[in-house]
């Protein structure tokens, strides 16, 4: 018996705790989590999705994310399968199911399976699909020493166009974002707008610090309304620090004091050059360490505590 054990734990372990998929109601096995291949979402990346982290048992800011779910499903005419504490129940459990402590939620809701067409006529019903899993966008080291970003030619779709703050699943405009800053061997890419504007990173707000205040660009620019840049604004009115959202270019970047990015999976993470050229001294700055420590403290109070 002792020998089956000692020689056979990791095979038990991955039985016993193998990861299981929410999909629309059940928790099923990764390999039989599976949806129509003529399913919207697939085809034309026609859905909604939110990225949620889990610090300590505590799921960060889930309100907030379950909200603007909601108001992205609205934005694009979808209706989505569940109500708000129906879905907060379904995030809560696969996080318990799964005994995820700390790790990353993805929860996405398509559009469903109908023709093969544009029309989402006939299509459905959606799909609620929730992934909770471990997650590390960037290196522990870069939150030590700073990451550095570069400009690239692939802009920020026009707000006009469609609007940023709608989370769909059609991110082909951040990804070829990221491809074009990963060419040149930068881990992040800085996308303009058609203004020549900052909007946003491939997945992150933009902040700098420039004269002892802090500027985000605003939504309009093309950035999506982060809930860690939400956040972050918080914290920084509790520090009685000076907040401006404002239209901010490259040479904004370039000059600034300080700089980090905000986002759901990079958390708050120093950014220490822009195009080969140094933000301050090349180093992470004192206000940007100082939010990074409230942050880290702030993620496990507010939220939804899975152990209650």
């Amino acid at each position: 018996f002792f020998f089956f054990f000692a020689n056979h734990g990791n095979f038990l372990h991955d039985v016993v705790f193998s990861m299981k998929f929410y999909l629309n109601g059940d928790f099923v096995a990764k390999e039989d989590a599976k949806i129509s291949v003529f399913d919207h979402g697939l085809l034309y990346g026609d859905g909604v999705f939110e990225g949620i982290r889990v610090y300590g048992g505590c799921v960060f800011k889930l309100v907030e994310h379950l909200e603007r779910l909601e108001y992205s499903a609205k934005a694009i005419l979808l209706q989505l399968p569940l109500d708000r504490e129906e879905m907060k129940k379904a995030v809560c459990d696969t996080c318990r199911i799964n005994g995820l402590e700390n790790g990353y939620v993805r929860l996405v809701v398509t559009r469903g399976p109908g023709h093969l067409g544009l029309s989402p006529d006939g299509c459905g019903p959606g799909n609620v699909i929730i992934i909770a899993d471990d997650i590390q966008l960037y290196p522990e080291e870069l939150y030590r020493t700073g990451l550095k970003i570069i400009s690239v030619p692939t802009r920020r779709i026009n707000s006009s166009a469609l609007p940023p703050a709608i989370k769909s699943l059609n991110y082909l405009n951040n990804i070829l974002a990221k491809i074009e800053a990963k060419k040149v061997g930068f881990q992040e890419a800085l996308m303009l707008n058609d203004k020549g504007e900052i909007a946003e990173c491939t997945g992150d707000n933009v902040f700098i610090i420039s004269k002892g205040i802090l500027f985000t660009p605003p939504l309009d620019a093309g950035s999506l309304r982060g809930i860690t840049r939400g956040a972050v604004l918080d914290l920084a009115a509790e520090l009685k620090l000076s907040c401006r959202e404002q239209a901010l270019t490259r040479y904004d970047l370039w000059t600034a004091e300080e700089c980090f990015l905000t986002g759901t999976a990079a958390e708050v993470i120093p950014c220490v050059e822009v195009d080969h050229r140094k933000v301050g001294d090349g180093l992470p700055g004192v206000i940007t360490r100082r939010l990074i420590d409230l942050f880290r403290k702030m993620v496990l109070t507010e939220g939804v505590n899975l152990n209650e």
